[in-house]
């Protein structure tokens, strides 16, 4: 469980060329998706074997200059609230301005920790300069260039030090965690609600220790869970509902610390970005994935069928298409213990651990049916396969030349441990290794 960083700042000061500077040695290797653009506003990176996510608020805001005057105030409000730490960015080539007086005058309220990053200081002559930024009241400041990186190591030595510690020990003897996400008004608090409405299942309810979200321990079908909320509260701040960024980075947290989410979308606006966003988060995860059209009640059932539907979602979601799809109207009540139901078993695929000797068995001819394409006159032989003890599936495969393994014929082979294991609505990993 990382913690999250958030980086403030006005515009063009270079926030996104740091953002990007410092999750694409870690884009690389968690992504290794093909072809999927993804909003570049999140990101998880790594520093001294410290992960914490990363968020750009500055990415959110659509428009011009004075738009953004009014938008600032609420998105550092927003990182002051959401965020473990903050990372205020300004720019030593226009010095300070009235907007960076603004966010400095909030952040200086914050009992959280703040670094204040001078960038674009490449040489001397602008180091010094920086020196200005001190009459901003938030103490010492770090000379940075994100461009070229120069100054981001002490900056993220200082920022990691700074971190909260996290206990992984008390985690392991917890019940799963089902996270409800999903834009607004998709329907979650209703659902959980509908489900929630008949009180005997309800063993206890829990403060969350996502922070802002209400967990329900919830015992059905012999299995017992904790849900978790993510809508149910009503801020007191004054920030607004409908800021996509706002949703987005509660999800953040709900998402990463759960097993499974429960993505929750409104048929009649189908699986559009911010689901989409959601969705990749959840998948980027690697957390157990469940989708719930809901509203379905509202779906003219001439023109569009559930086939149609389901259709259109798989195609937005490939290459990841073996998530479980159903169709829920929480107003009428249907199929919501079906969704329940199916959550119960991704977490079980996502928690399934298979014999090595199965999983050669089983495997091993079918790569000899179809082995690895050669490459540069190369044979790629695979001996061997076992699952890594993670706790979520990753599995490795042994073989003389892995790095001639190609991205299709990974697909390929999780296709076929798909198939054969059931892995239904878990992201799979897969590594090649040397034997």
């Amino acid at each position: 469980m990382g913690s999250i960083v958030a980086i403030v700042g006005r515009p063009n000061v270079g926030k996104s060329t740091f953002f990007n500077r410092l999750i694409q040695r870690r884009e690389a290797i968690v992504d290794a998706v093909s072809g999927v653009t993804r909003d570049r506003h999140y990101g998880k990176s790594d520093w001294n074997g410290k992960e914490f996510s990363l968020i750009d608020t500055g990415g959110y805001v659509k428009g011009s200059d004075d738009v953004f005057e009014a938008e600032i105030d609420k998105q550092v409000e927003l990182a002051i609230q959401e965020a473990d730490a903050i990372i205020f960015m300004v720019d030593v080539e226009t010095g300070v301005t009235g907007m960076d007086e603004d966010v400095a005058r909030l952040l200086r309220k914050v009992d959280k920790p703040v670094f204040l990053a001078v960038n674009k200081v490449d040489n001397n002559k602008r180091a010094e300069d920086a020196v200005e930024f001190y009459s901003l009241g938030l103490g010492e400041y770090f000379t940075i260039a994100s461009i070229n990186g120069s100054g981001t190591g002490d900056l993220l030595d200082a920022l990691v030090d700074a971190l909260p510690e996290i206990e992984e020990e008390e985690e392991q003897d917890e019940l799963p965690r089902f996270a409800v996400v999903g834009r607004p008004n998709a329907g979650k608090s209703s659902f959980i609600n509908a489900l929630i409405g008949e009180d005997r299942y309800i063993v206890t309810d829990v403060a969350g220790t996502t922070r802002d979200s209400i967990d329900t321990k919830y015992n059905r079908f012999g299995f017992e869970f904790n849900l978790v909320d993510t809508a149910g509260i009503r801020r007191k701040s004054k920030v607004k509902e409908d800021l996509e960024f706002y949703s987005v980075m509660r999800s953040v947290r709900a998402i990463e610390h759960c097993d499974v989410c429960l993505v929750v979308l409104d048929a009649t606006r189908g699986f559009d970005g911010q689901v989409q966003n959601i969705f990749w988060l959840a998948q980027r995860n690697r957390k157990g994935i469940v989708i719930l059209v809901n509203k379905w009640d509202l779906i003219e059932k001439e023109t569009q069928t559930m086939k149609q539907f389901e259709k259109v979602i798989r195609q937005e979601m490939e290459p990841f298409t073996d998530v479980p799809i159903v169709f829920i109207s929480v107003l009428n009540k249907q199929r919501i213990y079906k969704a329940i139901e199916t959550a119960v078993e991704v977490y079980q695929n996502r928690t399934k651990k298979i014999k090595t000797s199965k999983l050669n068995e089983v495997l091993l001819p079918v790569i000899e049916n179809y082995p690895p394409p050669a490459y540069k006159g190369k044979f790629v032989k695979i001996k061997y396969i076992m699952q890594l003890p993670t706790p979520q599936p990753q599995f490795a495969f042994f073989c003389n030349l892995p790095q001639y393994v190609r991205e299709p014929y990974k697909r390929f082979l999780e296709n076929n441990l798909r198939e054969l294991f059931d892995f239904k609505g878990v992201p799979i990993s897969i590594y090649m290794r040397k034997k």
